[in-house]
């Protein structure tokens, strides 16, 4: 592959660990059984994707890292330690980095806590969902309640000072009083960050299967948009402020790598099934481990599919990106981008919303109301501009 010259750097790096121990009955990310797995020719051709990666799109910082999954803290401790040492040794990490490690509760113990933090990781995603044992019997976790407090209270140990909690509502059978119970334990936790997200039922997961059948029991609209407002308030009272419609943070510590998603801007891409946006062109790796791993070896770069984002395309997802944040999208920074007008390139969409009270303009910033939050699939979809 020939390199590129660099219009705009990119400054942000996600890469996949694919494996789990166990799947969850909801989970769609790109994931496979730990047993058995060419786990470590996984990770050094995950290297060789990162050196032919910088060798291709080049960059002069990188200022946030994700390791998501699948489960990264499936790998042993040598395995994550080998993966991680890598991001280090190759991309040129700037000191103010956030760098964010997923965590399953009962799988990261003292050593690959004390491993991470020592590498340079400084936040943590804890995988929790809910802290009622039957439900998380249910969605097929592998964890336990108390699972999630050890492992808080053991990064606390280590040094993390930035730790974020993954929660899901809307989960089948699940009653407001199990969800108030899950967020008032929330509250007397030490941690600065949480995400909740409800339950989105999608193919290739036995929940669809179930759904196909008739057998998954979900909450309705009226019962999950009354727990999301139930989420809304618990979080205003732990002092978390809500700056994404499903993420909430205390001060100073939003998920700058997430920011990087909704701003629109670049971000690479490493491993199995990850996807990237470089150089205004969308890329998706392979996903089965073995097509992955043949490309990888063939080519040195995984691509199943590569996609030149369209001028019209970027001003969309500037949008319905955008607006997923509480303080919207500038219009002067949209200006500057597409030079264009916010109202020219959308004529007659954005004046309906306001009319309807789903959008309002705050000084600079179009930001969706709060009746916008609960709607803001029906505000995004009109974003798109067609043909």
């Amino acid at each position: 592959m020939k390199r590129r010259s660099v219009s705009k750097m990119t400054h942000a790096v996600y890469v996949h660990v694919p494996f789990c121990e166990q799947i969850c009955h909801y989970c769609d990310f790109n994931k496979f059984f730990l047993a058995n797995q060419p786990v470590d020719e996984y990770l050094s051709l995950c290297e060789d994707e990162i050196v032919n990666t910088l060798k291709a799109f080049p960059t002069d910082r990188i200022s946030t890292i994700y390791v998501g999954g699948g489960t990264p803290t499936s790998l042993s401790t040598d395995q994550l330690y080998k993966l991680l040492n890598t991001i280090k040794l190759y991309f040129p990490l700037q000191p103010e980095l956030e760098w964010t490690v997923e965590v399953n509760p009962g799988s990261a113990d003292l050593e690959k806590l004390k491993m991470m933090k020592e590498l340079g990781v400084n936040r943590l995603s804890i995988g929790a969902q809910t802290f009622d044992p039957t439900l998380l019997k249910q969605i097929g976790r592998d964890h336990h309640p108390e699972d999630i407090d050890k492992t808080i209270l053991l990064a606390r140990e280590v040094g993390f000072t930035n730790l974020s909690l993954d929660l899901m509502f809307g989960l089948p059978n699940q009653t407001m009083e199990q969800l108030n119970t899950t967020l008032e334990k929330v509250n007397t936790l030490s941690i600065e960050h949480v995400s909740a997200y409800s339950l989105k039922v999608e193919e290739k997961t036995v929940f669809y299967q179930l759904f196909k059948k008739g057998k998954l029991p979900l909450p309705g609209e009226d019962l999950e948009g009354d727990m999301y407002e139930e989420l809304r308030i618990h979080m205003a009272k732990g002092n978390f402020h809500q700056y994404e419609i499903s993420n909430f943070a205390k001060d100073g510590y939003e998920s700058k790598h997430n920011v990087t998603y909704w701003d629109n801007e670049y971000y690479y891409g490493i491993g199995a099934g990850a996807h990237s946006y470089v150089n205004g062109t969308r890329r998706i790796n392979h996903g089965p481990l073995p097509k992955y791993m043949e490309a990888m070896k063939k080519t040195g770069f995984p691509f199943r599919e590569e996609h030149r984002v369209t001028l019209k395309e970027k001003m969309e997802e500037e949008m319905f990106m955008g607006l997923r944040k509480l303080s919207g999208v500038s219009m002067n920074k949209f200006r500057e981008k597409f030079n264009i007008e916010m109202d020219e390139a959308f004529s007659g969409v954005i004046s309906p919303l306001v009319n309807k009270g789903l959008l309002l303009q705050d000084g600079d910033f179009l930001r969706l109301t709060e009746k916008g939050l609960l709607l803001g699939n029906e505000v995004f979809e009109q974003f798109l501009l067609g043909e």
